[in-house]
């Protein structure tokens, strides 16, 4: 293949017709989809493990892309709560009537063409082509190469449910692997309305420096969870812990640990005992470090370990003093994403919430509740970090923009 042109123009094509689709039409095309997944999961399965097998087991994206009946199940959970949730599209937001008897009508309508630029998960495969179909919009994905067998499965399997529903299968396209195609979509401004990046900060920093079109940020997280004085040392430590093991490839899992000087001689060797059982790699700032001598897997950090998304078994460690020095290094380190106090003071809570400057703030709670479905969004596309035009779950509610309608009868302005 030569360009990938002729199919972003196929897919805008077919973007009118999923538009004009009815709320009706929609949501029997998911239910439909759905059931085949769940008819099709031990085939899926089959194709995802070709792309397991192909990948280190001691990579960390491994976890990401793997796709057992557990996670298709939750696929499948996933599709039927979009399908259920109001059509965004087609919506009216305000009416009024002018003196002169014009009508005019703000409604909502789809963005058009949604391009998607993503790595490893292939359940991202999913979650993206369903929240654009219920929203009325066509998508082009992008997968990595990584999960190219999984991908190609699960997208033949929305074309089989398309083409029995008598609409244009180039609604969900999928485009070649090949990179070369990735700088003529982000060229293509004709034929895609925005694009979405998802995946590792250096994905993010390419497609935000080269793409022609719009684009909104979603993947990326470096989050803090910050142990203050006050904290209930108990909770805290099950709320680290399981910020950081429970599934660390994912960007709301924790990446730094901020421990309040008063705290730190208590708390350290506890979150210690805790992080050895995991095998978790501790890369120590300072005082930190120097309190964690005969830890086995612990290194002294460098700058750069403040600031990384580690996606692993990883975390750096920092002792602060109190409030201002946690907002401090927030403010110097955060991606934005997911942020966290540990803290029995209201006031001190309070102030956390209103001062740091993240698209989920959390007051004695894990980060990893950043998600579209648990937010009761059902999928999300990504977690967005920038305020322009949507900040967090990036969901079904986000995938639409706003038209003005107006109605005359031969007005004219004078």
């Amino acid at each position: 293949m030569e360009s990938i042109l002729p199919l972003l123009k196929a897919t805008q094509d077919a973007s009118r017709e999923i538009s004009a689709l009815s709320d009706k039409h929609k949501k029997e095309l998911l239910y439909e989809l759905a059931k085949l997944l769940q008819e099709e999961s031990t085939n899926i399965i089959e194709e995802n493990i070709k792309d397991v097998n192909r990948l280190d087991p001691n990579n960390p994206k491994r976890d990401r892309l793997v796709l057992d009946h557990s996670r298709v199940r939750d696929l499948i959970t996933s599709l039927q709560k979009v399908a259920n949730l109001p059509d965004p599209s087609h919506q009216s937001l305000s009416t009024q009537e002018l003196d002169n008897g014009l009508v005019i009508e703000k409604i909502t309508c789809p963005l058009g063409v949604v391009g998607v630029i993503y790595e490893s998960r292939p359940n991202v495969t999913i979650d993206v082509a369903t929240l654009c179909l219920r929203s009325g919009n066509a998508c082009v994905l992008r997968g990595g190469s990584d999960a190219y067998h999984t991908n190609k499965k699960l997208v033949s399997l929305i074309h089989q449910v398309l083409e029995k529903y008598g609409v244009d299968r180039n609604v969900v396209q999928l485009i070649p692997t090949n990179r070369k195609f990735v700088s003529e979509l982000l060229s293509a401004s004709q034929f895609v309305d925005i694009i979405i990046p998802r995946g590792s900060q250096e994905l993010i920093d390419f497609v935000r420096e080269n793409s022609k079109v719009p684009t909104i940020e979603t993947g990326a997280g470096v989050c803090h969870t910050y142990v203050h004085k006050d904290a209930n040392l108990s909770k805290a430590l099950d709320i680290v812990v399981n910020a950081k093991v429970s599934r660390p490839s994912v960007c709301n899992a924790l990446d730094t640990v901020l421990i309040d000087h008063e705290v730190s001689n208590i708390f350290l060797p506890m979150l210690a005992d805790q992080l050895k059982e995991h095998k978790v790699q501790i890369q120590a700032d300072g005082e930190a470090y120097s309190s964690l001598e005969g830890y086995p897997w612990l290194q002294e950090a460098s700058e750069d370990d403040f600031g990384k998304e580690f996606l692993d078994l990883k975390c750096s460690i920092k002792i602060v003093d109190g409030l201002p020095g946690a907002l401090d290094h927030i403010r110097n380190y955060s991606s934005k994403h997911s942020e966290a106090i540990i803290s029995d003071s209201q006031e001190v809570c309070d102030r956390f919430l209103h001062e740091v400057d993240a698209a989920a703030v959390y007051t004695n709670a894990s980060t990893r509740f950043t998600d579209g479905g648990v937010f009761g969004l059902g999928a999300e596309i990504g977690i967005s970090t920038q305020k322009l035009h949507a900040r967090g779950p990036f969901a079904l509610e986000k995938l639409i923009t706003e038209k003005w309608i107006i109605r005359g009868d031969g007005q004219t302005r004078n």
